[in-house]
């Protein structure tokens, strides 16, 4: 479906309200639209955490929807919206959060995704959609949007915005002269969500780095005891004076930090799709979830990719007879991912 403009839209309205990940995706989807209508003008529905990574973006006007406030941040969002309208809305997240605050806006057009990729009524909710392709990286699938308004000519390109103390902030931390790791083990913490490779084939890892390459270790992560707890163990097993920044960066730190570093390794999680927005090489780290999907999308070629085993071991089946991007629900399937595959990529990097 592509809708038939004869002249570009005076403004756009785009809902994507998390993760982290996927709001790095929009990212060239702005950029795209930006470089082919230069004088639209862009408003951006996001997540309040996610707004902390994306602020500062340019040519982009953001209105922040905060989960934690309720029924009181949507109050807030329909009062700033009332008097407005915008000739299109994309609304990019197939979530009954999202398709709430799809009502609030005012537009002729309401573009939302294709049935089969609809959650929670989002296709109600939408008066036209995406055509449906089958087995598409997230990013190509976000590109369909400016495609079905009219914009040809999409780009992976990112621009992230940084101050200065943002870059300042890596000088402590970053060996200039060296060699810089970031490692980030562990994944958004839900339900049945089993993308963390074990913390003691991480200590293998970081002792590798630090035994052949004097490799300078930054260990980054959240607030949660979960991650703590695994920076702690990796550090005592590996017995390497990594400096550990556990819960001691904003996202914009963390972001800083990642462009200055060599490259980062981790599994299925954000920091693999903000080290793609600046340009920094991924070691993703993939078997319960599909790297052709989700994984860093510059960075295919570095992934170590265990999906088929995992698939095979735990549904009987091969890739091509499953729904694309299916999760493998199973705690041990990190477990695929041996300690000297991820060697090898780390070596192709740095001997390469």
């Amino acid at each position: 479906m592509i809708l038939s403009i004869n002249k570009p839209p005076s403004s756009i309205c785009l809902i994507r309200l998390s993760a982290i990940g996927d709001v790095c995706h929009v990212v060239p989807v702005i950029y795209s639209i930006r470089k082919a209508w230069p004088e639209t003008k862009i408003t951006w529905v996001i997540g309040k955490t996610e707004y902390e990574l994306m602020k500062g973006l340019e040519g982009v006007e953001f209105i922040i929807l905060d989960k934690s406030e309720g029924l009181k941040s949507y109050y807030q969002i329909n009062k700033n919206l009332k008097n407005r309208s915008f000739d299109i809305l994309l609304n990019m997240h197939p979530t009954l959060r999202a398709n709430l605050v799809s009502l609030f806006i005012r537009s002729k057009y309401k573009i939302g995704f294709d049935k089969a990729r609809s959650k929670d009524f989002h296709y109600l909710f939408c008066n036209y959609h995406i055509p449906a392709r089958k087995r598409q990286h997230v990013v190509d699938g976000f590109f369909e949007f400016p495609k079905a308004i009219g914009v040809d000519e999409v780009t992976p390109f990112w621009n992230m915005p940084l101050s200065e103390k943002n870059n300042k902030f890596v000088d402590k931390y970053i060996d200039r002269s060296g060699l810089n790791v970031i490692i980030s083990p562990c994944t958004g913490q839900k339900a049945f969500n089993y993308r963390n490779w074990p913390v003691e084939r991480y200590a293998e890892l970081i002792k590798f780095l630090s035994i052949n390459y004097k490799a300078n270790i930054i260990i980054t992560g959240g607030k949660t005891v979960l991650e703590f707890n695994a920076a702690k163990k990796i550090i005592d097993l590996s017995k390497v004076d990594a400096i550990n920044l556990i819960g001691q960066t904003s996202l914009k730190e963390l972001l800083a930090l990642i462009k200055a570093s060599s490259f980062i390794v981790c599994s299925d999680s954000g920091p693999a799709h903000m080290a793609t927005t600046v340009g920094i090489k991924v070691i993703g780290l993939y078997a319960s979830s599909n790297p052709y999907r989700t994984g860093p999308y510059n960075c295919q070629d570095l992934a170590v990719n265990k999906y088929p085993e995992a698939v095979k071991n735990n549904l009987n089946k091969s890739i091509k007879d499953i729904r694309w991007g299916r999760r493998i629900r199973d705690p041990y399937a990190m477990d695929l991912i041996p300690v000297n595959e991820v060697e090898n990529k780390i070596r192709e990097i740095i001997e390469t």
